[in-house]
């Protein structure tokens, strides 16, 4: 069902059973798939794809124009997958031709209110991100990431799965998975033992992320000689690959 005042441009491919409530408006060159449902006063431009079974709630502006004064114009794209809940007054900017042109949000996302992901963010599945959280351009989030509310997120910094940030924390490094950051700026505090626990890693797994952890950030070692220790534990016990292999390639350095 599509409201008689929504206005929709004849270029935009709207699959048959997408709502559209009254008042919103869908730019050129949009796609929305199938079952998913957008509220009133949403606008949408694109080049945009947005996928299945998505909410997207009112006041959302998604696809717009990244704030980057490197922008001119370029038909760069904005890409949603499937099953997504985008609350009020979400903000979600098309990438640029600089930092690959494209940003991404994948599926099984919790996008709440006033949340900002800028220009060129890549955005894995299964993510929760509260209130006011905000990225900056060119961030990566990998998958099963907790967002506190007001948590800001510097340019070209990297999030590992299962990492969470407490309530205004201030991350200006890449935090590696499974560790809890908090604070202004935001340091380590350990591992999400809680988050581990409701996705069912047993308590062996969780005890060997937590050795390996110590081993990151109490043994005193330089990064370098902590990586190839990790990388015997990893040998040991496969939930350590994820951490490995994110401290492989990352760059910049992690949060300390």
């Amino acid at each position: 069902m599509i409201h008689q005042t929504a206005i929709i441009d004849s270029t935009a491919v709207i699959a048959d059973n997408v709502k559209i409530g009254p008042f919103s408006v869908i730019g050129p060159k949009v796609e929305i798939g199938e079952g998913t449902e957008i509220a009133s006063h949403v606008v949408i431009n694109g080049p945009t794809k947005i996928g299945k079974n998505n909410r997207i709630f009112q006041f959302a502006s998604i696809g717009e124009e990244p704030q980057d004064k490197k922008f001119h114009g370029e038909d760069t794209l904005l890409e949603i997958g499937d099953n997504n809940l985008i609350r009020e007054s979400v903000t979600i900017n098309r990438g640029t031709v600089q930092g690959g042109g494209i940003t991404r949000l994948g599926s099984n996302n919790w996008i709440m209110a006033y949340v900002h992901i800028a220009h060129d963010c890549l955005i894995g599945n299964d993510n929760i991100f509260a209130n006011n959280a905000s990225l900056a351009g060119h961030v990566i989030i990998d998958d099963f990431v907790i967002l506190g509310g007001f948590t800001l997120i510097s340019q070209f910094n990297y999030m590992g799965s299962h990492s969470f940030s407490a309530m205004g924390s201030v991350i200006s490094r890449n935090v590696p998975p499974y560790v809890l950051v908090s604070g202004h700026m935001a340091k380590p505090f350990g591992i999400n033992a809680e988050g581990l626990r409701r996705r069912n890693f047993s308590d062996i797994q969780i005890k060997n992320i937590r050795q390996a952890y110590k081993v990151l950030y109490r043994s005193g070692l330089k990064l370098e000689e902590a990586e190839l220790r990790i990388d015997s534990i990893e040998q040991e016990s496969d939930e350590i690959s994820l951490l490995a292999d994110f401290l492989k390639k990352q760059e910049g350095g992690i949060i300390r």
